[in-house]
């Protein structure tokens, strides 16, 4: 019998009991990780500092865009990352040695970050006014989309070698999310990716989601990227 949902091997007379109990610690999960998050959200807020939740499939370009915004943002703000990875902290190793402070978080078989976690990681960051937090968590287009971290904003990153049909087949994380990056534009002379298609996908599932086209690669869309980032900064300074 699956471990997670209850399916398969159930008989007829033990399956609603099941189910209930499955239902039950869903909602105590989902309550616990709920507090955490706010706990989160309110330390960040009275610090004035900014957390961007970076979500996506695997080998969309989360860590190379991290690494290419930590250069860019020096002298404007100050990053610190938590980096969510199932084993091993290469990614965390990249970060630093891009000039950033990194906490790592293996989840072993986990495929997601949570809120108590990240809670944890936040205090080792020793975060001050000026700073902004990036949380790359692990890749994953279905689970992320039900764990709130007690973000200010989830970003999710959609690369153009990937099928523009993504926002069909996983909504819930285009419809929780406040901006879609579409990466790796400079393949798309080499790719059949219907762009406007995508984008209209994308919208279909959150009209209000914001949009910003980049490469990594040759720099295309970092400065409205750093300038969505400034802007959520200076708002979160106000408070």
């Amino acid at each position: 019998m699956c471990g997670t949902c209850g399916c398969g091997g159930a008989s007829a007379e033990t399956a609603a009991p099941l189910r209930r109990r499955l239902v039950e610690m869903e909602h105590d999960v989902f309550e616990e990780n709920a507090g955490h998050a706010r706990r989160n959200r309110e330390r960040l807020a009275r610090l004035g500092v900014p957390a961007f939740n970076l979500v996506s499939s695997p080998g969309s370009g989360k860590t190379t865009l991290l690494e290419r915004t930590i250069a860019l943002l020096r002298g404007r703000l100050v990053p610190a990352v938590i980096e969510g990875d199932q084993q091993t902290a290469r990614d965390a190793e990249r970060i630093e040695a891009a000039g950033a402070r990194a906490v790592q978080i293996n989840t072993g078989k986990g495929c997601h970050l949570d809120a108590l976690r990240v809670g944890q990681a936040l205090g080792e960051l020793d975060l001050e006014r000026g700073q902004v937090v990036f949380i790359e968590n692990v890749g994953n287009l279905v689970c992320p989309a039900d764990f709130d971290l007690g973000e200010t904003s989830r970003v999710v990153l959609l690369s153009v070698t990937e099928g523009e049909d993504k926002p069909l087949k996983y909504p819930s994380i285009f419809a929780g999310s406040q901006l879609l990056l579409v990466t790796k534009i400079d393949l798309l002379p080499h790719l059949d990716f219907r762009l406007q298609d995508c984008l209209d996908h994308a919208r279909a599932q959150n009209p209000a989601l914001d949009v910003i086209l980049l490469s990594s690669r040759t720099g295309a869309g970092m400065e409205a990227w750093l300038a969505w980032i400034a802007a959520r900064a200076a708002a979160a300074a106000k408070v």
